[in-house]
């Protein structure tokens, strides 16, 4: 996919980075290997220490495959696989257990970021604990933009944040904070969950707008209308939790 503006990497605007990359993936057999060859070279450009993990969400197509030729091929690449679908949360969980470098930064593993954004990013861990982006020129259906739009407001509402797009999939962390804070949500609510604990515990996050590209290949889940009514159900359980201290 032609990306653009063009995000070459010069290492020279960067300190030394230690930083595991994962990709939540479910059914991304035509996505993922492009993503992870791009990846490393971004990574390589930059002279990071890094790992790149891809947490292989009991796909049924060809990823869990894909995933274990490309770790086999390159002992920087990691394969974590659930036997079964268990939901975007525990993806993300498993993602945050299995990273060990000083930072990790997640996206999706469905090819609608451009991993070269990544890097600009970095600098910005000096000041603050968490980059959360948000997408510019969203490239999905109205109904989606809406519904993310209202999502955002509500949480932000409930737990007092100040967040442009809660659940944008390309976000970069101390790593340090997944010693400090627990996650308990399985599906859809984990970014409020993580951001919303990390808040509590004192952390700081700061914004910046990448862009977004349509997906050219696979289907997008997230607009299940059971997972949906889900979210809203655990939405408010988790507010009692961490207004009471759980």
């Amino acid at each position: 996919m032609d990306k653009s503006p063009s995000t070459e990497v010069d290492s020279k605007l960067y300190g030394p980075v230690s930083v595991s990359v994962f990709f939540p993936c479910y059914n991304e057999q035509d996505n993922i290997a492009a993503l992870i060859e791009k990846t490393i070279s971004v990574l390589e450009k930059l002279n990071a220490d890094f790992e790149l993990i891809i947490v292989d969400d009991g796909s049924s197509d060809s990823t869990a495959r894909i995933a274990d030729e490309m770790a086999q091929k390159d002992d920087r690449v990691k394969a974590v696989h659930h036997q079964s679908n268990l939901g975007y949360g525990e993806a993300l969980k498993s993602g945050f257990k299995a990273a060990t470098k000083e930072l990790v930064f997640y996206t999706d593993g469905d090819g609608q970021f451009d991993i070269g954004e990544m890097p600009p990013l970095l600098p910005m861990l000096e000041e603050f604990d968490i980059v959360s982006c948000y997408r510019i020129n969203r490239k999905d259906s109205i109904m989606r933009k809406i519904n993310g739009w209202a999502w955002t407001k509500l949480v932000c509402r409930l737990f007092g944040m100040k967040v442009r797009d809660i659940d944008c999939a390309f976000k970069l962390y101390k790593r340090e904070i997944f010693d400090k804070i627990k996650m308990s949500s399985s599906g859809a609510l984990i970014d409020t969950e993580i951001l919303a604990r990390a808040v509590r515990e004192g952390y700081t996050i700061t914004q910046k707008g990448v862009h977004h590209y349509p997906r050219t290949a696979g289907e997008q889940t997230g607009a299940n209308l059971k997972v949906i009514l889900r979210a809203f159900k655990e939405l408010f359980e988790l507010r009692k939790k961490i207004l009471s201290g759980d």
